[in-house]
Formats: C-alpha cells, sequence, structure tokens
C-alpha cells in the first residue's frame, strides 16, 4: 500500500515568506487597483518565486498494515461454576476465537480471569485490574474490541469505564447464566475481632431473597455453630435485622458458623452461611490457692502465680487446723479465719482454677464444700493437686467427695529416695511436656526425694518416677479437668537443686492445659490457608495414622491422608483453588479454615446481570448478547464512524494501524521548470504592458 503527502522545506524562515507574501499581495492589488496592464502576470510570477522559496516536495510512502488487536476475556471465576455457565463459556469462547481466526487483520490475545488464585479472587472478579495488567504490554491505540465472556458480577469498574485504561474500543458482553435466577444469602453486620472470655459478644445479621418476589414463606431456619459444634437454631424472618449471642468459651481463635436453610430454586448455598473469625482474650485468671500447711514448696507455688500479672490469685495456708484449739482468746491471734462458706460455697464458680497443696482431712473444709468443689469440676472447672505424704494415709483428701474427681488412688506407699521424674510415652507425645525432653538418654533435670505411691484410675500418666510410679497425671471429668503431682519436691527445680528444672514452664503449661488453651489440647485437628494452600495438622496421643475427610467451598468432598507422624504431629498440605470455607473432619474433630475473606464479594450477588458493566459498555459503544436467549453473535471489522454493534452482531474497530517500510522524495519545483516558468510570466507581463 503506497500513501502520499507533501512536505514543505523552505529556503528561508517561513515569517519572511509570509512578510514577503503580504508585500506581494499588496503590491498586485495596488497594480489592479490602478488597472495596470500585466497586474495578472505579475502576481503568478511573485506566486511562482514564494513557491520555489517554500520547496515543496512530494513523500510516497509504502505501507504494511498491522492487525487490529481483539482481547478475548473469558471468566473462570468462582460465580461461573454454577449450571450451565461453564458450557457456557466454552461454547461461547469456542465461537468467538473460530470467528476472529477467520477475519483478515486481527490478532487475538485471550484473558483467563479468575485462574490467579485465591489472592486475585479475593476482592472479586477484577476484570479491569487484568485487562489493566495485560495493556502493559500491548499498544492500546491498536485495540479494536474487548469481548467479555461473564456472568456481568465485576468488582473493580472505574468510573469512566475503559477511558480510564487508555483504550478508545467497544466493550461487548457475552452474558452467561439462565435468563431469571433466583439466590438467597445471608448479610452479617461488623463485629468484633476480639471477645473477652465468658461474656457474651452479639451479632446482627439479616437474610435476604434476591430475585424472588413471592415469598412462600416469611421464615427460614438458621443455624449457628461455634468451631464445627451446633450452638443454637431457630427460624428468623426475611428482610429485617436479627441478633444473636454467641459466649467465647476458650481464648484462641474461634470461628463462629451462621447458616439459613436453602431457598426455592436458588443457584448456590455457598452465600447463604457466613463465618466470623474472633479472637478469644481471657480478662485475668482468677485462681484460688489452698495450702494444707506450711513447708518448703509453698513459698514455689506463690512465686510462680503472683509474678504472673494476668492472675489474680487468693491464697490460703491453714495454719491453726481444729485439733489446735489450746484455748487462747481469738482476738489475741494474728490470723485470718478461713472463709470457707465464701469460698467453696458463693464464690467457687468465679473461680477459674483451684489449686490443693498438701491439703489433708482435718476438719476445716466439710464434706459438703468438698462436694461442692468436685461439682464444680464435673461443671467445667479446674483442679490443680499436689499431693503430700498424708496422701498416702488415711487422713488422705482421697478419702473425701473429692476423691472421685481425683485421677489417682493412694496405694499407701511413700518413695523417700532420689530420682528423676521421666516422660512417659504419652509424656513424649503430649503438648504439656513434649517439648521439655526429647526422650534420648537422662533427663537434663535435678532429682527428687519423695513420691507418694498411687495407681492410675483415669486420665493419662506424663511423668513418672521410681519404679515407673505415675508422677503427673492429666484427666477430665465431666466438663472439667484435673491435673495430679503425686509429689511435694517439685520446688527442688526453682531452688536450683543439682541445676533445677522447668518448674515455672511446667506449671504454666499445666495451669493452661486445665484452662482448655488450644494450643496444649491433646486431640487437635486444625486446618489454616497459608498461602494458596490448605494445611491440615492433627496432634493426638494414638500414633496411628490418620485420615480426614475434606469438603471444599462448593460442597465437594475429598479424603486425605496424613503424614510425617512424629511426636504426636502430622499433616498435609492441598492446593485450596476455591474462595470459601474449608471444613476438615476426621470423624470426631472438625476444623474449619476460610481461604481469603471470609465472606468474599464473589458470593455477594450471584444472579447473572449485565447491570454493573452497562455504563462501561454503553460509554464504549459495545453490545450485549445474552447467551441464555440469543444466538452465538457474528463478528465483523468496521470502520470508523460506523455503528459497532447491532442485532445479532458484534463489531471490531478498524484502527488503520501500519508500519513504513519505504519513504521516496520527489521535488515538486525542479530548478530548470521553475526558471523558464518565471521568464514566461515575465515575458508575458512585459508583452502585457507595452500593449
Amino acid at each position: 500500500m503506497t500513501a502520499h503527502s507533501i512536505s514543505w522545506a523552505p529556503i528561508i524562515p517561513w515569517a519572511l515568506i509570509i512578510v514577503l507574501a503580504v508585500a506581494a499581495a499588496l503590491l498586485v492589488a495596488f497594480a489592479f487597483y490602478r488597472r495596470a496592464g500585466g497586474a495578472g502576470f505579475r502576481g503568478l510570477g511573485f506566486a511562482l518565486l514564494l513557491l520555489v522559496l517554500a520547496n515543496p516536495s512530494l513523500i510516497s510512502e509504502e505501507r504494511d498494515p498491522i492487525d487490529d488487536i481483539v482481547l478475548v476475556v473469558e471468566d473462570q471465576s468462582q460465580s461461573q461454576s454454577i449450571e450451565p455457565r461453564p458450557s457456557q463459556t466454552r461454547r461461547a469462547v469456542d465461537h468467538l476465537l473460530s470467528g476472529l481466526n477467520e477475519i483478515e487483520g486481527v490478532e487475538t490475545h485471550r484473558i483467563d480471569l479468575g485462574r490467579g488464585g485465591i489472592a486475585e479472587d479475593a476482592d472479586g472478579t477484577r476484570l479491569f485490574h487484568a485487562l489493566r495488567q495485560r495493556l502493559r504490554s500491548l499498544p492500546r491505540e491498536r485495540i479494536g474490541a474487548i469481548l467479555a465472556v461473564s456472568d456481568g458480577q465485576v468488582h473493580d469498574i472505574p468510573a469512566e469505564g475503559l477511558r480510564t485504561l487508555g483504550v478508545d474500543a467497544p466493550l461487548h458482553l457475552l452474558l452467561t447464566g439462565r435468563e431469571s435466577e433466583n439466590d438467597r444469602r445471608l448479610v452479617v453486620g461488623d463485629v468484633p475481632t476480639f471477645a473477652i472470655i465468658g461474656k457474651p459478644v452479639t451479632i446482627t445479621f439479616s437474610i435476604e431473597d434476591q430475585g424472588i418476589e413471592e415469598k412462600p414463606d416469611v421464615f427460614a431456619t438458621v443455624t449457628v455453630s461455634q468451631d464445627g459444634e451446633l450452638r443454637e437454631k431457630f427460624r428468623a424472618p426475611f428482610g429485617t435485622e436479627q441478633q444473636i449471642e454467641v459466649t467465647l468459651s476458650r481464648r484462641g481463635v474461634s470461628l463462629v458458623e451462621i447458616e439459613v436453610e436453602a431457598g426455592p430454586d436458588e443457584l448456590s448455598t455457598v452465600n447463604n452461611r457466613a463465618a466470623i473469625l474472633m479472637h478469644g482474650v481471657r480478662d485475668r485468671l482468677k485462681a484460688l490457692l489452698v495450702s494444707g500447711e506450711p513447708h518448703p514448696g509453698e513459698r514455689a507455688w506463690r512465686n510462680i502465680l503472683k509474678s504472673d500479672p494476668a492472675v489474680d490469685l487468693v491464697h490460703f495456708t491453714i495454719l491453726r487446723p481444729p485439733e489446735k484449739q489450746d484455748g487462747t482468746p481469738i482476738r489475741e491471734l494474728s490470723l485470718i479465719a478461713f472463709p470457707t462458706r465464701e469460698l467453696f460455697e458463693v464464690k467457687l464458680h468465679e473461680f477459674d482454677l483451684v489449686i490443693f497443696d498438701r491439703y489433708r482431712r482435718r476438719g476445716v473444709l466439710p464434706s459438703l464444700y468438698l462436694d461442692n468443689i468436685a461439682r464444680y469440676v464435673e461443671q467445667g472447672g479446674a483442679l490443680l493437686e499436689a499431693v503430700g505424704p498424708t496422701f498416702a494415709t488415711p487422713l488422705s483428701i482421697y478419702r473425701t467427695p473429692l476423691g472421685r474427681v481425683l485421677p489417682g488412688e493412694p496405694t499407701g506407699e511413700v518413695f523417700e529416695e532420689g530420682f528423676r521424674p521421666n516422660l512417659t510415652e504419652i509424656g513424649l507425645r503430649h503438648p504439656v511436656t513434649r517439648t521439655l525432653h526429647s526422650g534420648d538418654g537422662e533427663p537434663p533435670w535435678g532429682r527428687w526425694f519423695r513420691q507418694i505411691g498411687a495407681q492410675r484410675i483415669n486420665g493419662n500418666v506424663l511423668m513418672d518416677g521410681v519404679r515407673q510410679e505415675p508422677l503427673l497425671i492429666l484427666a477430665r471429668f465431666g466438663d472439667g479437668r484435673v491435673a495430679q503431682i503425686l509429689s511435694d519436691h517439685m520446688w527442688l527445680w526453682s531452688r536450683k537443686f543439682e541445676g533445677g528444672g522447668p518448674q515455672t514452664e511446667l506449671l504454666r503449661r499445666i495451669a493452661h492445659w486445665l484452662m482448655k488453651e488450644p494450643e496444649l489440647e491433646e486431640e487437635v485437628l486444625s486446618a489454616a490457608i497459608e498461602g494458596s494452600s490448605l494445611v491440615v495438622e492433627r496432634r493426638s496421643l494414638d500414633p496411628e495414622p490418620a485420615e480426614v475427610e475434606v469438603t471444599l467451598p462448593s460442597g465437594a468432598k475429598q479424603r486425605v491422608r496424613l503424614e510425617g507422624e512424629e511426636s504426636g504431629l502430622s499433616q498435609t498440605a492441598l492446593e485450596a483453588e476455591e474462595l470459601g470455607l474449608y471444613r476438615v473432619s476426621d470423624g470426631e474433630l472438625t476444623a474449619l479454615a476460610a481461604a481469603g475473606p471470609l465472606n468474599p464479594k464473589e458470593f455477594e450477588d450471584l444472579r447473572a446481570s449485565a447491570e454493573p458493566l452497562r455504563k462501561a459498555i454503553t460509554q464504549s459503544g459495545g453490545g450485549v448478547v445474552s447467551l441464555a436467549s440469543d444466538d452465538l453473535p457474528a463478528l465483523r471489522k468496521v470502520r470508523r464512524g460506523r455503528a459497532l454493534s447491532g442485532t445479532g452482531w458484534l463489531g471490531i474497530a478498524g484502527k488503520d494501524s501500519y508500519v513504513v517500510t519505504g519513504v521516496r522524495q520527489t521535488n515538486l519545483l525542479p530548478g530548470l521548470l521553475v526558471l523558464l516558468a518565471t521568464l514566461a510570466v515575465l515575458l508575458a507581463a512585459w508583452f502585457r504592458e507595452g500593449r
């Protein structure tokens, strides 16, 4: 293809040429005014001289046309997985690629939208972000059209549409989905990120039926679950804000899930539930320590508990038991009366942890109050007992109503010899003691010199001592927990005897296990999203390998076997390709993990609609084709200024782009020809004036 144009290369500056042209025009005009002969020939002579000074040339360019660029965007976001959208999308994309291949002068670029993983889909379907990324490597002036196959639910539409991208081309939408679609969704209001354990938190929500004008039932069933366990189930009305109260029972992360039953003929139930991540924090730990008598280890207990600013400690030591009554007037004693009724009846359930240190039956606490403590444990309380030599005698606390919740029964033996506490096989796997010692070689701590013999009735023995007799037992009773230390010589570790030992760390972990801290649970199934992977971890005292069932956000299920079992831990990882809530279960325990936002924008409205993109399409001159009712459109190239879409067809704006492969320059006023023409004009003017 050859194109021609005229180029000017003046011999003198244009300003001077203009001055000369004005002067020549005035002279010629004056000559005409005076009716001078030959004025016309003089004007023609001046014009020829000015043309010579302007020096015009003819430029001939050899041009090769460049193809116009058409972007085909295939929306593969999760909302596009709803039937029949996948088949509609594949059919439409194949039709577009085939049609564009038949049009001469078109270069096709395909964009897969939503295939970039969790990170890219976190903010919904980002069509314009994907276009902006691709246009970085393409000349924008060559873009002839953008053909998007999508359900229309785009979440990053700028106010100026394609003008924001610097593209002057039509945006066409091939709309997937059915003609009329219904969907129900759950909308949750703002909720606090943190909650104090034991105090209720209010959550507001509402139920919306999108696209359903006539609701056969004005109520729907709502289910509330916490950490995979059902908490509440009730009926709630549509369209009005509802409130529920949730109380966290443990520290750490808790996942609250609210789900509403499926509606009639709805698209998907994925947005019928909402997940709320809350962090439980403990206000302060209230501990009651009762020492049966003064002894060297009493100060160690007090120092450990008082050193933690988050612990409110109430400590009583029995200094004057009933058998020591000698008639001394009470007003002469510097002792505080033991408030037994207030502590063990009125305010017992206000304490998070009750500790008995070398306590024995002495008539101070009646059996009724000891029975209250047993019921306190069964109802969810925590009890820690550190026994002394009297545990092996008839005065043992085991011989009271409290004995029914103690995991170790005394055998009557007291071992007075040096020994090193040792972790049992279970202790090497239990999170309370697992990291204290690897189990290889002699334990790296000092000896104790007294152990009270006991037989395990319930629970797990984590440490043993003389003759492998139980030394530390952890057990569950009802909803509560009990820990039993069968020695009163742990204080030797705090005195650094033979190098000491991890007394503070061990007692801290025991207390946290009693408080049901999640990181110290021995049977735990956890799931977390790390990058684009779902990591499943199981902590168990059972060495047998585990197999779990993973329920994907879409509802699909798959079986996964955990590997790498070591020290009670086994795990696996799998690709998390879907946004939403993953549920993992081993048959007894359930774990939840949220990929991306807990309630992603992608699921806010699953109905196919062109309305979100309507303004951008109209601004660009594009069109909308419904794949549910319309036939697949024809594609045609359109010249500038013509309509870019019509019934049954979509247009590609022709950009007439080209690349210059050769240039030829021809002088329009050759010197000899101009000289002859000028002489001819001068002779004509002289001849005319002579007459």
